[in-house]
């Protein structure tokens, strides 16, 4: 039981981390907590589905091409949200309450375009479960778990390994040094809500396979996760993130199994406060640039 219990756990807190790491990106280069994230991996939900379902992708191309929407997304949220308040050099708080409204739009419009009730993938996609003596492991938690982790790896090599995530990590270091030293910032800045924002949609699947239920709601809720997640593994940490999120999906799925499914969100969330209350920097500690 606990070990099945683990599995779901870390599926569960594979997405997580996800939407975590898309957070703790753009605050690792902005120093900004982009509150339409989680608006972001809600639109990228509903793009896979019905790629899914009108355009019978697959599992796998409904990720890609959510990923694709997502990010193209949050490009239009910097160039039109973000980038004009930086120019600017409005207050600091300024960015993140343009976030918030941005949010509320894309929900609303979700709500226009795609109705306010929940919808859920075609049940072929779900596919039958595998039993292992005691232990039951569906085809589609397999595909969450692995994508999840492959997602993961190929940002680790993304941004320790390529020029293009060197610039980002020297952005997130100093906007006026890397400026100086020749890296064009603003593209930087783009690329970085793009595959943040590219997480978050592939998230967006994920979860829409994982509980069969897309609303334009479902945002909220898991935007709050993510943040929670990202704050406990340490703000602007990649890896602490990752962490945060299948601490935080372990958490709420042993609370469902071994105590009440009514309190999920708050066993998890007791857990976060104590842990900040021994460690307030995060498990991993806080940093304001991205990590490698």
């Amino acid at each position: 039981m606990l070990i099945q219990q683990m599995i779901n756990g870390l599926m569960l807190g594979s997405t997580y981390a996800l939407i975590a790491i898309g957070y703790t990106l753009i605050f690792g280069v902005l120093n900004l907590v982009h509150l339409a994230h989680g608006e972001v991996f809600m639109i990228g939900a509903f793009v896979g589905l019905y790629a899914a379902m009108f355009l019978e992708t697959g599992v796998f191309g409904s990720i890609v091409i959510a990923i694709i929407a997502a990010a193209a997304v949050g490009v239009l949220v910097e160039v039109l949200a973000i980038r004009p308040i930086r120019a600017r050099n409005g207050h600091m708080l300024a960015p993140m309450i343009s976030t918030i409204g941005v949010g509320i739009v894309l929900q609303e419009l979700a709500t226009r375009f795609f109705g306010a009730e929940q919808v859920g993938f075609p049940s072929a996609m779900v596919g039958a479960p595998w039993h292992f003596g005691s232990l039951t492991v569906t085809p589609m938690q397999m595909v969450i778990l692995g994508v999840s982790v492959a997602l993961m790896a190929a940002l680790h090599f993304f941004v320790t390994r390529t020029k293009v995530g060197m610039a980002m990590r020297a952005t997130a270091e100093s906007l006026i040094i890397s400026h100086t030293l020749g890296i064009r910032t603003d593209r930087t800045i783009l690329l970085t809500f793009a595959v943040a924002s590219g997480l978050g949609g592939a998230a967006g699947v994920l979860v829409g396979f994982s509980f069969n239920a897309i609303s334009p709601f479902m945002g909220i809720d898991m935007g709050i996760k993510g943040l929670a997640a990202m704050l406990l593994g340490g703000l602007g940490n990649i890896y602490g993130a990752a962490l945060g999120g299948l601490i935080i999906g372990v958490v709420e799925v042993l609370s469902v199994g071994y105590l009440s499914s009514s309190y999920r969100d708050a066993f998890a969330f007791v857990i976060i406060i104590g842990v900040l209350l021994v460690r307030p920097q995060g498990i991993f500690g806080a940093r304001h640039h991205v990590e490698g």
